[in-house]
């Protein structure tokens, strides 16, 4: 492992956990694909959908807690709504880490360009009136909540990521919640999940651990850092980066599979 391989490995994970504590997601939708085509880019050995799903699980885990602290105060984490999705989604994202094994990459790929997809356009219907409604006021259906974490998790646990991309535009369009709650809660859902997500690779040898390493201590400089400017900026501008986000990876993921 050289120093220009490490360099670059620790700025993909930076990047991404800064988004990742910005935008409340775990940073596997900008990694993953940061992780399978740059090193190429710059001549650098290329890691397999495999190997970047495990190292996208490990690094997760720590990205998470860092942006779940800086979030501590302030009641904008909702722990009904953490309990009832983060049980979920753990069993799901369990399930689907362990069962990645038997998928090729080329399933993975799908599986993750699928979801990519489904998450722009729920990202792209209009969420009015929810930043609207005080924090301790917040409702939502419980059951509904846990039914669609787990789906997500089965998802998210194949290629790797805890899913927050998928369960922020769910937490936004289908349950209501609003947008700084969103955030911070699904940084704590993401780091559950990626309990489950983060022991199905381990168990079936798909982490690169030098690699992972690496991310991990980009991961927990950068994700505090992107939550506190997450908490200046206009929720408004949160979600429309989201969704350019979202969008981008989708396009090209699915660029790559046709």
């Amino acid at each position: 492992m050289d120093f220009a391989f490490i360099i670059t490995i620790f700025l993909i994970g930076f990047i991404g956990s800064y988004i990742s504590g910005m935008l409340g997601i775990g940073g596997s939708i900008i990694k993953y694909p940061m992780l399978l085509y740059i090193p190429p880019l710059f001549g650098l050995a290329a890691f397999s959908a495999h190997e970047v799903s495990g190292i996208s699980a490990v690094q997760v885990f720590f990205a998470t807690i860092g942006g779940v602290w800086a979030y501590r105060k302030g009641g904008y984490l909702n722990k009904t709504l953490i309990g009832y999705m983060g049980v979920s989604i753990l069993l799901g994202s369990f399930i689907g880490g362990y069962g990645s094994r038997m998928m090729s990459e080329g399933t993975i790929n799908l599986i993750y360009g699928v979801l990519a997809l489904a998450a722009a356009i729920m990202m792209f219907i209009p969420k009015k009136g929810i930043d609207d409604i005080p924090l301790d006021q917040v409702k939502f259906n419980k059951w509904l909540a846990a039914g669609l974490a787990f789906i997500v998790g089965l998802g998210a646990g194949i290629v790797g990521a805890a899913g927050a991309f998928l369960l922020v535009p769910i937490m936004l369009v289908v349950l209501k919640i609003p947008t700084r709650m969103t955030i911070a809660s699904s940084l704590a859902i993401t780091f559950i999940s990626s309990i489950g997500a983060t022991i199905g690779k381990i168990t079936t040898g798909q982490v690169d651990y030098a690699s992972a390493a690496i991310m991990v201590v980009a991961s927990l400089i950068a994700s505090p850092l992107g939550a506190i400017a997450g908490k200046k900026i206009n929720a408004k501008v949160l979600q429309n980066l989201l969704a350019v986000l979202i969008f981008a990876t989708a396009i090209k993921i699915w660029m790559d599979i046709l």
